[in-house]
């Protein structure tokens, strides 16, 4: 039965190619999956998926707070996903402000004085 590792705390510089050699050391590697944001950059945290629970568990034991690139890796179990009933929604930042606002923490807009005031020679 396979089983999915949570990677964290990687280096900037880590790539799939580069923890490969490092996990196949304890089993089979079925996947390596590095999580990237929008611009492709790393996020600094992946998934690695061994062939067996036993490999698995010898890749935590081996590796968990191990150097890799300058980093002490922090290896453990994934955590399976759960999924939403359908129709219900994704808790926004907004619905866990204490004020019922839009999360800024702060009172609704203002009207604005309109501009500077001239200031005339003799009122300093």
């Amino acid at each position: 039965m396979k089983k999915k590792l949570f990677v964290g705390n990687l280096s900037w510089k880590a790539t799939e190619d580069s923890l490969k050699p490092v996990f196949e050391a304890f089993g089979k590697v079925v996947s390596i999956k590095i999580i990237t944001d929008h611009t492709g950059r790393s996020k600094g945290f992946g998934f690695v998926e061994m062939d067996t629970a036993e490999e698995a568990q010898a890749a935590i034991d081996g590796l968990n707070e191990k150097l890799h690139l300058d980093r002490n890796m922090r290896v453990s179990l994934a955590q399976e996903r759960t999924e939403r009933p359908a129709g219900e929604r994704r808790e926004h930042r907004s619905d866990r402000s204490p004020s019922g606002g839009a999360g800024r923490g702060f009172g609704g807009g203002g009207g604005g004085g309109g501009g500077y005031r001239q200031r005339d020679n003799n009122s300093w």
